[in-house]
């Protein structure tokens, strides 16, 4: 990845730090306005989003250092990492959520200053929404898992924070105090389900889990049709590692064929992988016609 776009990936990170201590504070005064539960709970993910947000602006200065002797594959791992801590806070917040919850609804508490409250949190959220936009859509567009968790995560966030406005204006209208908690116990099992989505997702990616059906085909596609004076290809293998595609494969040419002539395709077909796939680590194994095993990667 070229080393603009690394710069660009951490000052996002960096940005949503500042967006979250905002955020934070907002919360935590609407909190502090109302004294409701849900409010509060709304109040402790945006602590773990603060949390987060350093341990992604962290990982990914860490990923982008470039490959070493102990890491030859480079570091861009490291965001998986990353992901579930992240996961793993946002579980424990949970727990905290749910047990305010139980202790509210035990005895619940009418709301001081709800307008002023909630136009407070209703600010937060627009913020949130604005800033996890741009996370996923950068994220995605730059191949970086935790920008792209930081993001879904936040999208959570504001969710959950439309979720309590318009419970509370209910809980307002009807006077029915109980649902401050209730609405608290939902925010906590929304927070919870979250949680548990980046957890699965980190492990995939840690287990080296190949690309997705669609990328698969784009690629067999390229090494087929840029393969001119091969026999076949098989034994094609991919796997992801933060931003980097990982693509590795056995290319099958003719036994006369020259050293030269099996370099010159092998470099045909790698300058047209990196083309179509975005920062692609690519490996080709060239091997005689004896050892064409007739499935896999045809060449047209």
């Amino acid at each position: 990845m070229p080393s603009g776009n690394l710069v660009f990936i951490q000052r996002l990170a960096l940005g949503s730090v500042v967006v979250a201590l905002a955020v934070l504070a907002l919360k935590y005064a609407a909190y502090h306005l109302t004294g409701s539960v849900a409010l509060y709970s709304d109040a402790l993910e945006s602590i773990v989003n603060v949390l987060t947000a350093v341990m992604a602006l962290a990982v990914v200065r860490y990923s982008a250092m470039p490959a070493d002797a102990n890491h030859p594959y480079g570091h861009t791992k490291a965001e998986y990492f990353s992901v579930v801590v992240e996961g793993v806070l946002i579980i424990v917040a949970a727990v905290a959520v749910f047990r305010e919850a139980w202790l509210d609804f035990a005895n619940p508490k009418p709301l001081e200053q709800p307008a002023l409250g909630l136009a407070i949190n209703g600010a937060a959220a627009v913020i949130n929404a604005a800033w996890c936009y741009i996370l996923i859509r950068e994220g995605r567009r730059y191949r970086s898992p935790a920008l792209v968790a930081d993001g879904r995560h936040l999208l959570t966030d504001v969710l959950t924070s439309a979720g309590v406005i318009v419970g509370l204006l209910l809980a307002l209208a009807t006077g029915w105090t109980v649902l401050d908690p209730l609405l608290a116990a939902v925010v906590a099992a929304n927070i919870l389900w979250s949680g548990w989505s980046l957890l699965r997702e980190s492990v995939s990616g840690l287990m080296d889990e190949a690309v997705p059906a669609t990328v698969l085909d784009v690629i067999r596609g390229v090494i087929s049709q840029n393969a001119s004076g091969a026999i076949e290809a098989h034994d094609l293998r991919t796997r992801r590692a933060g931003r980097i595609t990982f693509v590795d494969f056995h290319l099958v040419v003719p036994g006369a064929m020259s050293v030269a002539e099996a370099h010159a395709i092998c470099d045909d077909i790698e300058r047209a992988l990196r083309t179509a796939v975005a920062d692609v680590l690519i490996t080709i194994h060239v091997e005689p016609e004896e050892k064409a095993k007739h499935h896999g990667v045809l060449v047209f």
